[in-house]
């Protein structure tokens, strides 16, 4: 049965060019400690060293070895953070385009292992959503990959809902990944605090909440959302999220939802094993979001894919369990094992 990867990521040299012409963020620069930084806004930079340049930019052989040596079957490639949503709108648009074409030819050449989530740009959202139909319809791609902010707005803004609607329509996930935060308050410790270690997971948490209370899956109630890294701490808080639907001090506060927020995470979200090798922190989402809407995802190569396999083989559960994991959950959202 082979494994199907939910969360890798690639580069394109179009995407790094863009990067390191741009005059505001994100941008690339050189730096002679790290090789070069990432900037995500002018306080974070993250140090992006060949090691981890080289395999994102690599579409071919070498990612298919890694693969193969995990016996993973399908990696599921999203263009990697910052992503085009934080460029002006026009550029994005066709950088969006230009990434989607490129990770085609890559499909094309390696069919049945390397499969596409589309890159969009929704600041635009009439060209967003004619991409995504293009890339869905004409190219063959599993899913939208989209971040946890726009610099100033989030999904749940109402001049996105066209691409929810169409994301619904077109029986695709999207998989909501992480970006630097944009909460002021995870600014004034750089990356540390308002990257991977912990912004990420509070920035993705606090998009999927708003999605929540947008009240978009009334509307879209076939809408589905991947969240990595185990599900970005919501496992944990699926009764605490419920307290102002059910218990409102003034009833009047009480979100105006069909259900209780805890009812669209367990109904609406699949979560990730994605960089979070905690046997702790997994046994509650496990326990929380239940074994049916749990996928494989490695977050190469920014995570050890080896790492990653070991987990989930150590962890203790069934066979079919882990069956599930690795590739029959993936069914749920169209793909075969």
């Amino acid at each position: 049965m082979k494994r199907i990867d939910f969360e890798a990521h690639f580069y394109t040299q179009e995407y790094m060019k863009a990067m390191y012409g741009n005059k505001g963020y994100p941008r690339f620069s050189d730096d002679p400690s790290a090789g070069r930084r990432l900037w995500y806004n002018s306080e974070v930079g993250q140090p992006f060293a060949d090691g981890l340049l080289n395999p994102l930019l690599d579409l071919g052989e070498k990612r298919i070895q890694d693969m193969d040596k995990c016996g993973v079957g399908v990696q599921l490639m999203s263009l990697s953070a910052p992503g085009i949503e934080q460029f002006d709108p026009e550029t994005g648009t066709g950088l969006a385009r230009k990434a989607n074409d490129a990770l085609y030819e890559v499909t094309k050449r390696y069919p049945g292992r390397m499969m596409g989530y589309a890159a969009l740009a929704p600041r635009n959202p009439k060209a967003a959503v004619d991409e995504l139909e293009r890339a869905v319809t004409e190219l063959g791609f599993r899913g939208w990959n989209t971040h946890s902010n726009y610099g100033d707005t989030m999904l749940d803004d109402p001049a996105f809902c066209p691409i929810l609607r169409r994301a619904e329509k077109l029986g695709i996930p999207i998989y909501l990944h992480p970006t630097v935060a944009a909460v002021p308050q995870l600014k004034g410790y750089g990356f540390a605090l308002a990257g991977a270690p912990f912004g990420f997971g509070i920035d993705t948490a606090i998009c999927m909440i708003r999605l929540i209370y947008s009240g978009v899956f009334d509307e879209c109630p076939g809408l589905t959302i991947i969240l990595g890294h185990l599900g970005e701490a919501l496992p944990f808080l699926l009764k605490r999220v419920d307290w102002a639907y059910v218990r409102p001090f003034d009833p009047k506060a009480r979100p105006k939802l069909d259900k209780k927020p805890s009812e669209y995470l367990k109904n609406n979200v699949f979560i990730t094993t994605s960089g979070n090798y905690y046997q702790p922190a997994f046994m509650c989402a496990y326990e929380a979001m239940g074994i049916d809407r749990i996928l494989l995802g490695t977050d190469y190569p920014y995570e050890d894919m080896e790492e990653c396999i070991e987990f989930v083989d150590g962890l203790p559960l069934k066979k079919e369990e882990k069956d599930k994991i690795y590739s029959l959950n993936a069914r749920r959202l169209g793909l075969e094992a």
